[in-house]
């Protein structure tokens, strides 16, 4: 399936990140999701978790760094990384930046965007992220925030039931 520039869903996380959906849940009867993301150079995510889908990451340009669990990856364009469920993670782009695809099955993180994300033609130079209205949509799919960016899985105690 092909889209065109009127068919892309773009938002804006904050003033840093862009993302376009791809795929939503409601066009794969909730499978999967596709979702293309940009992160600036260093940018991080906050240590987090997903206990209802997965997520893998397929790097398109620059680099990320993913700590999840135990392990520690850097990738580069072409690179490619699973997270399973309920296994702490934080994602930094590298010195240039990054773009990568984000799939998560079921689908979830496109949901995640278009419910609390700013759609990118209202976004401007100070647009700042809704952390009420994050928070909340993250909690009722199945997010949880484990701590701030900078925080690393080695961190924070596991939870009793990951």
């Amino acid at each position: 399936m092909t889209h065109d520039s009127a068919d892309h869903r773009e938002y804006q996380l904050g003033q840093e990140v862009h993302v376009t959906i791809l795929t939503t849940g409601a066009e794969t009867n909730g499978r999967h999701d596709l979702v293309d993301g940009v992160q600036p150079a260093r940018s991080m995510t906050p240590l987090h978790m997903h206990t209802r889908y997965e997520e893998r990451l397929w790097v398109l340009e620059g680099q990320l760094t993913i700590w999840a669990g135990d392990r520690e990856v850097t990738l580069g364009a072409g690179g490619f990384f699973h997270i399973p469920t309920n296994v702490p993670h934080t994602i930094q782009a590298g010195p240039a930046g990054a773009r990568a695809l984000n799939i998560t099955s079921p689908a979830g993180f496109a949901e995640l965007i278009e419910r609390s994300a700013t759609p990118a033609h209202l976004a401007g130079p100070d647009t700042q992220l809704d952390m009420e209205l994050f928070t909340k949509v993250t909690a009722e799919l199945g997010d949880v925030v484990l701590g701030p960016p900078g925080t690393l899985p080695s961190e924070v105690r596991r939870h009793p039931t990951t």
